[in-house]
């Protein structure tokens, strides 16, 4: 940095900022595949793509702005989502508008996106822009990529087909659709630590494949693709409220097929049977999730009759989230793009030991900071950047006495002073074999600074260790 005192200020803001961060965190949430429309009807997406706007920087973003415009209307959110091809006209897109939750989360959805029969696209982003009432804009985020398809697969699914196929440990949205009847439609979500079916919001669940032996206080997890016959557990992502151990059947003209054990597949009718249960299914009535007794089947052993409330459709979803935070600087730029980390690597050790960071978003005015700690960056492309890992002893002389692990959190800060955390930590580990002993720290001689330095120019050299949180 060429301002020795303008880089000792972000430091000492940096610290600040690691001590109490005041972040602010856009997540989107949509599916992972979207029906095409064809003429002029408009198949919405289902579930709509969500947005929730989290954090304490959004507020501290609200005092900012009363004390500079005297008034709070200019905190007011509001936003655009559309495709990633209609352009920069707002007219082709839907507005949103934000709304506080209990939680404090403003939430809003978009309810009437749809992709026409004219996009000729297998794949696809949504767009989102947001900005302050005051026209102040934000910046503008993108969801992943979202898979065209034409209509529900009918015929069995082959596991070489992967893209349809759902896998176990993946996110999934249920939704229930009365008679066929777009304004009936329901979404499983979790409302106060309960099951509920919702008409406005729809929770992401991890769909895990289970081992069928085990009861559900053991519910050992196991890798795979989601069968027809499968026991598996649904987990809220949110909140991590779980339901049973639930077997999957395929629905058939409101009939669950008891001897189907095909790959599921997106947009799938199915019902979920409780296990060991007398057939009793996941059901919705009204706005409350409830259990269904299914009618067994007479002449056909291997069917059983469900209600309109039992029979579930079944999609694969995508959660982005990208978080940054404006409480350092005076920010007049959009806060996009925002770089997102996916990996980590790191090559060499000692004096010359690299990290890459791997993700997307990334440019030029960039750097990467190791907590308090300013490392040389060097930009590759939009997908990397690579950095020098700073010596161990930048994050203070006492480490050179404790030796204990030292863990520090990984940050991209703009040039402005703009921050960029993650959920990405670096550890510099010493290696406990290589201390000769509580001797040499008690006892230290006179040249016990040079046996030192050797010890942790060996720790540096080999014990560097990259973890990821979850």
């Amino acid at each position: 940095r060429a301002n020795p005192y303008q880089g000792s200020l972000l430091q000492d803001s940096v610290r600040r900022y690691l001590q109490l961060p005041a972040d602010q965190t856009v997540l989107i949430l949509h599916a992972k595949v979207a029906q095409k429309s064809y003429g002029n009807e408009k198949r919405f997406f289902c579930p709509p793509p969500c947005v929730y706007l989290s954090g304490p920087g959004w507020k501290l973003k609200q005092e900012q702005i009363k004390a500079r415009d005297l008034g709070e209307a200019g905190f007011r959110v509001c936003g655009y989502m559309g495709l990633d091809s209609m352009g920069s006209s707002l007219m082709e897109t839907q507005k949103l508008s934000f709304e506080e939750q209990p939680d404090a989360k403003g939430f809003s959805c978009a309810k009437a996106l749809y992709i026409s029969d004219t996009d000729k696209r297998k794949h696809f982003r949504l767009v989102l822009k947001l900005f302050f009432s005051n026209g102040q804009e934000i910046g503008t985020f993108h969801s992943k990529l979202i898979k065209v398809i034409s209509k529900p697969s009918q015929k069995k699914q082959s596991l070489k087909n992967t893209d349809l196929c759902i896998s176990s440990g993946s996110k999934v949205s249920l939704f229930n659709r009365l008679r066929s009847q777009t304004v009936s439609t329901r979404y499983l979500s979790v409302e106060g630590g309960a099951f509920i079916a919702s008409a406005r919001q729809w929770a992401a669940f991890t769909l895990h494949l289970a081992d069928e032996r085990c009861t559900r206080s053991e519910f050992p997890l196991r890798e795979g693709y989601i069968r027809y016959g499968s026991v598996v557990q649904l987990v809220c992502t949110a909140t991590g409220v779980t339901l049973p151990p639930l077997i999957v059947r395929k629905v058939m003209k409101q009939y669950a097929l008891l001897d189907v054990d095909e790959p599921i597949s997106q947009l799938h009718k199915c019902a979920f049977q409780f296990q060991g249960s007398d057939r009793m299914y996941l059901c919705l009535s009204t706005d409350k999730v409830i259990q269904f007794q299914a009618s067994p089947c007479p002449k056909e052993a291997n069917r059983e009759l469900l209600n309109d409330g039992s029979c579930w459709t079944i999609i694969s979803t995508e959660t982005v989230e990208y978080t940054f935070s404006e409480s350092l600087a005076c920010v007049r730029e959009p806060i996009s793009p925002v770089p997102l980390i996916a990996a980590l690597q790191l090559t060499g050790g000692g004096d010359v030991a690299m990290l890459e960071v791997q993700g997307e978003y990334f440019h030029a005015h960039l750097k990467v900071w190791f907590g308090d700690v300013e490392a040389e960056t060097m930009y590759r492309s939009p997908k990397s950047l690579v950095c020098v890992v700073p010596d161990v002893s930048a994050f203070g002389s006492e480490w050179r006495w404790l030796r204990y692990p030292i863990t520090v959190p990984l940050l991209l800060i703009r040039d402005d002073g703009l921050i960029y955390s993650s959920s990405f930590t670096f550890t510099y580990t010493p290696e406990q074999s290589c201390i000769p002993g509580q001797q040499v720290l008690s006892g230290a001689p006179q040249d016990s600074d040079k046996l030192l330095d050797s010890i942790h120019q060996e720790f540096t050299r080999t014990n560097f260790h990259l973890f990821m949180q979850t």
